[in-house]
């Protein structure tokens, strides 16, 4: 039997923000991805009723198993009545599959997914992978075709006070392995100091590492308040069909922010940002690059992606790839090791010479006069 606090939201990045130990999390989230596992399981909820399906079949998605790895128990296909309970009322889970409200049986569910179930259901989604890519290719082109003209012609870029001309800048998305990522070039960012730009969450990530962003840019939807209210310059995403669904959200904080209207994805904004403004170089960390990653984002293509990159060209680098590439300068320590094994075969020639050998006999004995 499980009690808890029932929290309901039905986009789970802004959920994640109100979530605490213990809690019961009730979402609205087909095809379960990583990213968004990963954030409810930092949050030490017990378990997630989901109004839909964990799996769809549609592709594999890794979120569902991630969770269950961690003993958080999952179940899909909940009742709807269930978003008719007040957010945070107390419910227990009993052993029947029963979520009971205020002493009474309400809602019954269906056995929760198991690892085994699920390891089930992936090996399935391969069979629908080849349908769902060439689907995607298609929205693909058919999107760039659209939104070319928008990305090959934007011009008004809004007013920055950090500069970016000739500078490196860091763009930080919340994707994949973006931890991983940001942690393999934290030695780059302390030696180029390069213009750290935060997409949405991408922000409290840069934070997590005592970075603190430049510049914010995003919906402003699933960045803490923490990093809104910090010292750097926000930047919130239009749409082009006129939507601003950041701007509420700052000017309720009451800060200073400028709007910058452009097609795609706030993480294609941030990059056409950087390089119109003249940074040398852009390295990305936690983007999207790949069907999976756009469909775990709902998008059913990645047009704009694709005619954001084109148009950069060459400026960017991936943040794996300039890890491995990037050494840094050398540590004392190095620098030490680097020193001894260079003068080794010096010192040992000198060594072998009677003249040097008598002259190092004479001093070490005018030493030992000196201290004894």
């Amino acid at each position: 039997m499980l009690k808890g606090r029932l929290r309901k939201g039905r986009r789970t990045k802004e959920l994640v923000n109100h979530l605490r130990r213990g809690d019961i999390a009730l979402i609205s989230h087909e095809d379960l991805d990583l990213v968004a596992a990963e954030s409810l399981a930092r949050t030490g909820i017990t378990v997630v009723l989901n109004e839909k399906k964990f799996i769809s079949g549609r592709y594999p998605n890794l979120g569902p198993e991630h969770l269950l790895a961690r003993n958080i128990k999952l179940y899909d296909c909940v009742p709807r009545e269930l978003w008719a309970l007040p957010d945070g009322t107390e419910v227990t889970l009993n052993e029947d599959h029963h979520v009971l409200f205020a002493g009474k049986d309400s809602f019954p569910l269906d056995s929760p997914l198991t690892m085994e179930e699920a390891d089930l259901q992936l090996a399935r989604t391969l069979d629908n992978f080849d349908r769902e890519l060439e689907k995607f290719i298609d929205n693909t082109m058919e999107y760039a075709r659209k939104e070319k003209q928008l990305i090959l012609g934007l011009r008004d870029l809004p007013p920055l006070e950090t500069s970016i001309w000739g500078r490196p800048v860091v763009v930080v998305v919340r994707g994949r392995d973006y931890k991983k990522d940001l942690g393999a070039i934290i030695s780059y960012i302390k030696e180029a100091r390069p213009v750290l730009m935060g997409v949405d969450g991408g922000a409290d990530a840069l934070l997590e590492y005592d970075l603190k962003p430049h510049i914010i840019l995003g919906d402003m939807d699933s960045v803490s308040d923490r990093a809104l209210l910090g010292k750097c310059e926000r930047v919130v995403h239009a749409y082009t069909d006129g939507r601003v669904p950041g701007k509420e959200r700052v000017e309720k904080l009451g800060v200073k922010y400028t709007v910058f209207a452009a097609p795609g994805t706030s993480e294609d904004a941030a990059l056409l940002l950087a390089a119109g403004k003249g940074a040398d170089l852009i390295v990305a960390v936690g983007t999207h690059s790949n069907m999976i990653d756009f469909l775990e984002k709902g998008r059913p293509g990645m047009g704009s992606t694709f005619l954001t990159r084109l148009k950069i060209g060459d400026k960017l680098v991936d943040a794996r790839g300039l890890s491995k590439l990037y050494q840094g300068r050398l540590t004392l320590g190095w620098a030490a090791v680097l020193f001894a094994a260079a003068t080794m075969p010096i010192a040992a020639l000198l060594y072998a010479s009677p003249g040097f050998r008598h002259l190092l006999y004479l001093l070490l004995y005018k030493l030992a006069g000196v201290m004894g």
